[in-house]
């Protein structure tokens, strides 16, 4: 049999109601944490593919095209300062410092152009700025396609006839 005293302790051992609420906004703020890291992994694993496979590809296919030229290009020839592989690997290199800062330096211009010192501040300056997009629910249009020219000659004619209701 338990005294009063050892239900005492047992209780004040039980963490309260409180505690239990603050220990799960935390397990969602470390969830959301974890999404946000699994969806960064992603988009990082699918973009490196991608271009993995593109740059093999454009390789594989300049092999094809002329075989000798592209081993001396590998390999080097005496009268060539530098390969072209090592070329190639240069302007590449060149062409990311350049694409990565100034797109660094736009996004870091469009930020602080807002006024904006968080990221909800930056969305609704941005939404206000931006003009709205409108609801297609339902769809006033055709949404589906044969293919590619069903999609084209549908523009062509529906732009058509928007320009002709502007002139009337």
């Amino acid at each position: 049999m338990a005294s009063d005293g050892d239900r005492g302790i047992s209780d004040s051992i039980q963490p309260s109601k409180n505690v239990t609420k603050q220990l799960s906004g935390s397990e969602k703020e470390l969830e959301k944490k974890k999404e946000k890291l699994q969806a960064a992994v992603f988009l990082t694993a699918v973009t490196g593919i991608a271009a993995t496979l593109g740059f093999g590809t454009t390789v594989i296919a300049a092999r094809r095209q002329d075989p000798k030229y592209f081993q001396e290009g590998v390999s080097g020839t005496k009268a060539m300062t530098e390969t072209g592989a090592s070329l190639a690997l240069r302007a590449l290199s060149w062409g990311t410092l350049y694409a990565v800062t100034g797109c660094g330096i736009l996004c870091y211009g469009l930020w602080k152009f807002s006024g904006a010192s968080n990221a909800e501040e930056f969305k609704i300056a941005m939404g206000s700025m931006l003009p709205r997009i409108s609801k297609n629910d339902p769809p006033q249009s055709r949404t589906e396609f044969e293919g590619l020219t069903d999609l084209l000659t549908y523009i062509s004619e529906d732009w058509g006839n928007e320009k002709a209701k502007e002139c009337k």
